[in-house]
């Protein structure tokens, strides 16, 4: 074989190989088991999802924001009361995508693991309790830090585009929090780290029911 068949050859095998290792956000499996319970419609938003995700894969970090963002909020805002008659309710993002509505935590959580799953630091994700002028009560948005002093950018389900905290007047951040630690949110920067930080309840939750991949 010559020394460009050889090439080809393993060039060939090395494609075919980066294909069959990639891993879709959601495997077949958990997709069929969303298919039997929400039906073909929800099915169908997984796949867009999916199609979204590998359109930004090798983008930079505020092309992946500004996709997940306009991807998620197309969702429908709905209380955790009305859909799972619990007064605070943390959803997976299948359980979120697959109802197709849910809460302002819930498009956080669907947010911040889309980015995870496309390489953007978990370090720069942050969820931050926030109080809304607007709506005259509690809140949470996704924020992300290009670097822990850095002003952030806020994903937020009730404002379609992203902005820089300073531009959100409506907002005034409160806590913090990235799933290992809790801090006080300063006008720049991650904020002051609070110690002696309990186990955050509603996070332990979560990541059992993303473990037991509920829908």
């Amino acid at each position: 074989m010559s020394n460009l068949k050889v090439f080809f050859f393993i060039l060939l095998f090395f494609l075919n190989f980066t294909y069959a290792s990639a891993q879709p956000y959601v495997e077949k499996e958990l997709l069929d088991k969303i298919g039997k319970k929400y039906k073909v419609f929800a099915k169908k938003r997984f796949y867009y999802l999916q199609k979204t995700l590998d359109s930004v894969k090798d983008a930079n970090d505020l092309e992946k924001l500004d996709k997940v963002n306009t991807f998620f909020n197309d969702v429908r805002y709905k209380s955790d009361i009305k859909v799972y008659g619990k007064k605070d309710y943390w959803a997976t993002p299948w359980e979120f995508l697959g109802k197709d509505m849910g809460d302002c935590e819930d498009y956080v959580i669907s947010k911040y693991f889309a980015l995870r799953y496309l390489g953007v630091d978990s370090k720069k994700l942050f969820f931050t309790y926030v109080r809304s002028s607007k709506f005259k009560a509690a809140h949470m948005v996704l924020t992300y830090f290009e670097t822990p002093r850095s002003e952030p950018l806020i994903l937020d389900n009730n404002n379609r585009k992203i902005f820089p905290a300073s531009k959100r007047k409506d907002l005034t951040p409160i806590y913090n929090f990235n799933g290992e630690s809790l801090y006080k949110a300063g006008k720049k920067g991650t904020g002051k780290k609070l110690k002696n930080k309990k186990t955050h309840k509603k996070w332990d939750e979560l990541k059992l029911n993303m473990k037991r991949k509920k829908i």
